[in-house]
């Protein structure tokens, strides 16, 4: 292995060579502090993202993150996949949740067991019992016999302010505590901060729901739109806590530790602010059709879209159980309600009021 050591400040720094596959703007913006530590970072292009690769090589700027890659960046194509992991101590998954599975099959079954895996990709898919399980699971049962090391990134984190060197408050998780804090000191720096957490369920499940509800806090910004034209943050507000509570019981639901909410509130909040999440929830509560939306949208598949729909199905898989009432996912069911059976935006403000006894 590379793990060459060097004094610098009177620490010991471990320099380590990184492997990312999947040169999307999440993949390779994580690898900018990684360098900055002065570890190798490899990037490596998935078969969609050969002309980001060679944009890079030729000058040194990811295509769609529009930033300047740091410098001593190495570039391959997905064919030089072998040449990209030889000696490598890390490999990273950039690929975005549509591409697991293609990441699964291609990559998780040639990789060495010894190779640890971070996976940046969020998401969850739902079972027929009801269940919602964090793609680091899912790959464990689809892979049942590899002793892979499947660890991933949670947390409220934009692919271009961490290449800006924005301030960013992560959680890392896993089943190996000491796995992860070898991750750590690989990434961390003076503006990018890392927990550790072996509860992957809790902060996966907890960071991939805000998908859907920050879908469903953005109807506030459409609705306000058509009412005056103007913003107005009291009902988006009163969105975003309703989201948090439901989110909360989703947590409690998939058997994760409550303390993990503020990585999906967090993750919550900054996905309200801007992307293609932002832009149906706002077109739907405009009073587009979800038909509507999407065309305007030109037909792009969105992850907010697959885990709302996901996430309502386990809840009502649950609700036919009997193990929970629909009373307690009102907004979640509403969102499942307007993007798949055709239902106007018509926010129910009266089912969020409760009543506290102390």
């Amino acid at each position: 292995m590379y793990n060459e050591w060097q004094e610098k400040d009177r620490e010991v720094v471990v320099l380590s060579i990184i492997t990312i596959v999947g040169a999307g703007v999440m993949g390779s913006a994580i690898g900018f502090p990684a360098r900055e530590n002065g570890n190798e970072v490899r990037l490596v292009g998935t078969p969609l993202d050969r002309e980001i690769i060679d944009h890079a090589k030729k000058t040194g700027e990811h295509l769609t993150l529009k930033r300047k890659l740091p410098e001593g960046y190495r570039y391959y194509q997905i064919e030089q996949l072998a040449d990209a992991l030889l000696d490598a101590d890390l490999l990273v998954s950039g690929v975005s949740s549509f591409g697991v599975d293609w990441f699964e099959k291609e990559i998780l079954t040639v990789i060495p067991e010894s190779l640890p895996v971070l996976c940046v990709t969020k998401g969850m898919q739902d079972t027929k019992e009801g269940e919602l399980i964090p793609y680091p699971r899912l790959y464990a049962q689809h892979l049942p016999g590899r002793k892979l090391s499947i660890n991933a990134v949670g947390g409220p984190c934009t692919s271009y302010e961490l290449a800006d060197h924005d301030q960013t408050e992560v959680c890392f998780c896993g089943d190996d505590m000491e796995t992860l804090r070898k991750i750590k000191a690989m990434f961390e720096g003076p503006y990018y901060h890392i927990s550790l957490s072996t509860d992957v369920v809790g902060v996966e499940c907890a960071v991939a729901m805000k998908n859907a509800y920050a879908l469903a806090v953005t109807l506030a910004v459409g609705l306000s739109e058509k009412l005056d034209g103007k913003l107005h943050y009291n009902s988006q507000a009163a969105l975003f806590g309703q989201s948090v509570r439901e989110m909360r019981r989703l947590l409690k639901l998939c058997g994760g530790q409550d303390d993990n909410i503020i990585y999906g509130a967090g993750d919550l909040y900054v996905t309200v602010f801007g992307g293609r999440t932002r832009k149906i929830g706002t077109l739907l509560g405009q009073g587009l059709s979800f038909e509507q939306a999407m065309e305007e949208l030109q037909g792009v598949t969105l992850e907010s879209i697959v885990i709302a729909t996901r996430t309502a199905n386990a809840v009502k898989t649950l609700i036919a159980m009997g193990k929970v009432k629909k009373e307690e996912f009102p907004l979640l069911l509403h969102v499942d309600a307007v993007i798949n059976e055709g239902a106007p935006v018509d926010i129910p403000w009266d089912v969020f009021e409760t009543e506290f006894v102390l």
